[in-house]
């Protein structure tokens, strides 16, 4: 069995936990470690019987915490030597033996969990979505997208479940309050999914098979979760796709821990 459950999602931080009954990793620690803390134990899990963490890349809203949880509780960091280099500064001091490296597009094991790590289109040094693979189940976490190719869509097909990103509403954005050249940073191909695309896209998967599907990293400035899910219902609608029967859509939280999801 899988348990898989966002803590945490959104432009102020992110943080998601999957684990089996002898593996438990934590996916980002973009919040404070006492946040952290708090929505593990919200979800019946202990912060000290964590495996790992990993980290997709190093902007703040996904490492802020990682430092000072791997210091608390003595637990090893796993990213990219791009991700190393760019964060490295930013999380501090790591125990030598929990400084771990992983080559973006090979597999690795941490205990009973397979992982893939696949390359993203954002402005950030080496930034990765990750495959996780236990027995015969995927779960995929992709967020921080700039644009949909087909190679990410082959890395998302066949997930029986995936949090996508799902950042921002184009018009809102268009008209919002944020600065023009943040508003094209976000709008580039290296920037963040709008709630239009990721409809297209959970569309598509749920076509091709996947029953589970958090939209994630909101904009609190450029979205808000009724919009982003409206979005994607629509786009179901529109293939004949039934929320509540063919597939579940849910929101990613952003101040706390969502539903927690076993298969």
């Amino acid at each position: 069995m899988i348990k898989f459950c966002s803590l945490f999602s959104g432009s102020s931080g992110n943080s998601m936990f999957i684990g089996t009954d002898n593996t438990r990793l934590l996916v980002d620690v973009g919040l404070s470690a006492k946040k952290i803390i708090e929505a593990l134990r919200s979800i019946g899990e202990k912060p000290d019987e964590l495996s790992a963490i990993l980290v997709s890349h190093e902007h703040s809203d996904h490492i802020r915490g990682a430092g000072i949880f791997s210091r608390k509780f003595n637990i090893p960091i796993y990213a990219n030597t791009g991700t190393w280099g760019a964060m490295e500064r930013e999380v501090g001091p790591v125990a030598v033996q929990n400084k771990l490296f992983f080559e973006t597009g090979t597999g690795f094991e941490i205990g009973n969990i397979y992982i893939k790590p696949f390359m993203i289109p954002h402005d950030a040094e080496e930034p990765v979505g990750f495959n996780f693979f236990i027995g015969n189940k995927k779960v995929t976490t992709a967020t921080d997208i700039g644009h949909i190719n087909n190679e990410l869509l082959a890395n998302f097909e066949m997930s029986d479940l995936i949090l996508l990103e799902s950042n921002h509403d184009i018009e809102m954005l268009k008209v919002g309050p944020y600065p023009w050249n943040l508003k094209r940073r976000i709008l580039s191909d290296r920037g963040h999914l709008s709630n239009e695309m990721a409809g297209k896209v959970a569309a598509y998967l749920a076509e091709k098979g996947t029953r589970n599907i958090f939209l994630g990293h909101l904009s609190k400035e450029n979205n808000f979760p009724e919009l982003a899910y409206q979005t994607v219902y629509n786009a179901m609608c529109e293939r004949n796709i039934a929320i509540g029967a063919d597939v579940w859509v849910d929101v990613a939280l952003r101040d706390r821990a969502s539903r927690v999801i076993e298969i």
